[in-house]
């Protein structure tokens, strides 16, 4: 009866939330389930539809990268509706951690709205159990089809390098009727678009001329007004800098290169914006704009790697006319490539004979091989007599080789690995070459005192403050940015070289920008480069403020030199600080997961020596040691407290009374620390309770054991235990033992407990004791009493008992009788 009253209050609580939330709460989820498992089914039929077209297209590589990118896109979704159900799957765990188990066979049987509710929230986490197979299902078999998409790929990708053509037929004498022909058909096709445009769309010609036209001017004269010294040499410098000169070679190549494809690829737009582009037109159209600008770069960059009529700014120490063979030479291997590929796009569009097209490209790839073994073969260097010298030998032989491999390669009949080698000769080797300028710049730009002698930093020094120890940290992150620029540009365009899609580096970005998780700590590479281009920016705004107010607002007073150096000095510390906070926060990471780092940085090291050589020595070992940091809680002696700083005579302690305490080193080397946080901050915490004598103790051991579970700062591994310590005078004593992840939590988590403890005893009709003393005084003189002596006047025995009887249930009292004599 007594157990039915207690559970009554429990019982109406479940009631309620039992008639009252629960149809709103099943009938959320009941929805919630049936959106998932539509979502699910919808992702499944597209991803069958997707299996069919990789069979249908799998000899097709532009259709297999857009379907991959369509998986992964799925595989996405799916990830995201498998994290839509832990919400709901936690909040299911909580509450069945709260219902608890179900009553074992000879206990006290449960209300029947108990059992009705952890049904139906069993019921529901099967569900959810259910759909969480199925997406899981469903991401292992869209990972599937993604690798046999990538072995599809890697298989294609083979067989186009490995087929071998027929190079007999190729060379027949109807072979070039055959091209003459196909020449004709593009210049018909190309002159009857031209007339139909001139004729009837002229306004839409010259205006989407003008329009690429201004947009490369644009380009052209900005970069010019911004990097005029870098494009166009100096005449009256005669010995320029290696820096110099590596500027003027890498923004000589970009700024005219981009201007050219920028004018392109408007035009193309334009025209394509305008409706003046026919299908047939676009893509010959488009693989001519390519040539186009493939040939002018790499004319661009031979001219200023080589420099043939500029001696004193050529990067290589080759001679004058070597220099001007070498641009020749490149700038041909460059158009024959290109006219390969032009071709290639022509016979593709036109449906031309197989024999066609590897009758030209048998012609250009072997063209392409000799004109890279003439390179090889020229002599460009000076020996120390002044006479011609070739390369050097390993180059020489790279040159001949590769020359040589794309020759065999054609005559054998191996046509498109012949033509591979040859692109990637001159493509590729025009991307590496100029990557390898900027690695160059970058490297001379942070180079000690480069950038302070350049054109950029004496503008800066004109418009600013800038300090030439400024100007050289500015150095620095300019050159890391150029480093940065150069492989995000130059990486995409080498392995759109190698075979791979815009598709395939489109779904790499979403990955690399997609968030990392690292057990609590989730980043990302966007997020990250953000936060520190934010840092930069902040760095040089607080140097900014710094110089502004030391020279505009308190040069104007009469304020003292040492407060005016510590007020521009804190603001500066404050600056970072903040800097850095916000860098932080814009890369998305949680300033509660770098706690302890945040407390290395923050150690201080103190330089006031002293002449006290113990002290002295004991600071340099407790500073190399590192037995405790600052923010380490320690126990040193009888001092307790926060380690505030570390110097090398002394370490200040803050006591939790906020006292500061100054301890020579000697002491904390000589005798025993405890460091509560030494490693880290885990640690074990300790609460005592006692509860009366009579009590349920393994229902007060399983109710303090599930306090412990339910706090969310306790750790689950280890897990919390619950220890019955012992017999005492007044109560049965037990003590919860529990560890924590941040041991300075435990007064919080202590106020927790304690508070949840009370709570929990006094809805089960626990009792915590105390300690209770009965003394009796009767009347009359004090004497002294044999043990076997009875007191005439003693109350019975019986009558004792009575009345410890009636002492309250739980209490144990221990009576003291003083016996008049």
């Amino acid at each position: 009866m007594l157990l039915k009253l207690r559970a009554l209050p429990v019982l109406l609580c479940l009631v309620f939330q039992f008639a009252v939330l629960a149809p709103a709460a099943a009938q959320g989820p009941e929805n919630f389930l049936q959106t998932q498992r539509e979502k699910l089914s919808g992702i499944e039929a597209t991803v069958d539809r997707m299996e069919k077209e990789v069979d249908d297209q799998a000899a097709d590589d532009g259709e297999l990268v857009a379907v991959r990118v369509e998986l992964e896109r799925l595989a996405r979704e799916v990830f995201d509706a498998s994290l839509a159900f832990r919400p709901r799957l936690t909040e299911i765990n909580t509450r069945l951690e709260q219902l608890g188990e179900p009553r074992k066979e000879g206990e006290p049987a449960e209300p029947e709205e108990v059992t009705r509710e952890r049904t139906r929230l069993l019921d529901e986490k099967a569900s959810f159990n259910v759909l969480i197979g199925d997406a899981e299902r469903l991401s292992v078999r869209i990972n599937s089809i993604v690798d046999e998409i990538a072995e599809l790929r890697r298989d294609l990708f083979t067989r186009t390098l490995s087929r071998r053509y027929d190079v007999s037929a190729a060379l027949s004498s109807d072979v070039a009727g055959e091209f003459t022909q196909e020449v004709g058909r593009v210049y018909k096709r190309v002159s009857a678009w031209l007339t139909f445009v001139v004729k009837y769309r002229l306004n839409s010609l010259l205006l989407a001329t003008a329009l690429a036209t201004i947009a490369a001017l644009a380009l052209l004269f900005g970069g010019r007004r911004l990097f005029g010294d870098f494009i166009e040499p100096d005449p009256t410098e005669t010995e320029p800098t290696y820096l110099s000169r590596l500027s003027l070679a890498l923004f000589s190549t970009l700024i005219p290169s981009l201007s050219i494809g920028v004018f392109l690829a408007s035009t193309y737009y334009f025209l394509d914006y305008f409706s003046l582009l026919r299908s047939d037109i676009a893509p010959l159209l488009w693989s001519l704009f390519s040539v186009i600008l493939l040939v002018y770069f790499v004319y661009r960059l031979a001219r200023a790697i080589l420099a043939p009529r500029r001696p004193n700014w050529r990067l290589l120490p080759v001679r004058s006319q070597a220099a001007q063979w070498l641009l020749v030479l490149a700038v041909f291997t460059a158009v024959s490539t290109g006219f390969d590929y032009f071709m290639d796009q022509v016979y593709s569009l036109f449906g031309s004979q197989l024999s066609l097209t590897v009758a030209t490209s048998l012609v250009a790839t072997v063209i392409v091989g000799l004109l890279i073994m003439a390179i090889g073969g020229v002599s460009p260097l000076d020996d120390e007599e002044g006479r011609p010298r070739q390369w050097p030998l390993k180059f020489r032989y790279l040159l001949f080789a590769l020359g040589a491999a794309i020759i065999i390669a054609a005559m054998l009949g191996y046509i498109g690995f012949a033509r591979f080698l040859s692109q990637q000769a001159v493509v590729t080797g025009a991307i590496v070459a100029t990557m390898y300028i900027g690695f160059l710049t970058a490297g001379a730009i942070t180079s000690e005192g480069a950038f302070a002698n350049s054109w950029l930093a004496r503008r800066l020094e004109r418009y600013t403050a800038f300090d030439e120890t400024a100007l050289d940290q500015l150095g620095l992150v300019t050159g890391m940015l150029i480093n940065t620029v150069v492989v995000l540009i130059g990486v995409p365009l080498i392995l759109l070289q190698w075979g791979f899609r815009w598709a395939d580096l489109t779904a790499w970005s979403y990955r690399i920008a997609g968030r990392i998780q690292v057990g609590s700590l989730s980043f990302s590479i966007i997020g990250i480069l953000t936060g520190i281009l934010v840092f930069v920016v902040g760095y040089f705004v607080t140097r900014w403020f710094q110089s502004w107010l030391d020279g505009k607002v308190m040069a104007r007073s009469r304020m003292d030199s040492g407060v005016r150096n510590s007020i521009r000095t804190g603001i500066g510390y404050v600056g970072l600080v903040i800097a850095a906070l916000i860098g932080i926060s814009a890369a998305g990471i949680n300033l509660s997961n770098l706690a302890l780092v945040a407390g290395a940085l923050s150690l201080g090291i103190g330089f006031g020596l002293q002449n006290i050589v113990s002290n002295f020595v004991s600071g340099l070992i407790l500073l190399a040691e590192r037995p405790f940091k600052a923010g380490d809680w320690i126990v040193a002696g009888g001092v307790s407290g926060t380690v505030k700083k570390i110097s090398v005579r002394a370490t200040e302690i803050e006591t939790f009374q906020r006292q500061s305490v100054i301890l020579p080193n000697s002491e904390l080397i000589n005798a025993a620390v405890g460091n509560w946080t030494h490693r880290n901050k885990l640690g074990r915490m300790e609460i005592p309770i006692g509860v009366a004598y009579g009590s349920d103790v393994r229902r007060v051991h399983e109710i303090l054991l599930e306090i412990a579970k339910s706090h969310p700062l306790v750790l689950k591994n280890p897990e919390p235990f619950v220890l019955f310590a012992g017999f005492g005078d007044s109560s049965l004593d037990f003590e919860i033992r529990v560890y924590l992840s941040d041991i300075l939590m435990q007064l919080n988590v202590q106020n927790d407990i304690r508070f949840a403890i009370v709570d929990a005893f006094e809805a089960e009709g626990i009792e915590i004791p105390f300690p209770q003393r009965d003394i009796h005084v009767r009347s009359g003189l004090f004497r002294a009493q044999e043990p076997d002596e009875t007191p005439k006047d003693e109350e019975p025995a019986d009558e004792m008992e009575e009345e410890q009887d009636e002492v309250p249930a739980g209490r144990r009292r221990r009576r003291r009788k003083v016996d008049p004599e």
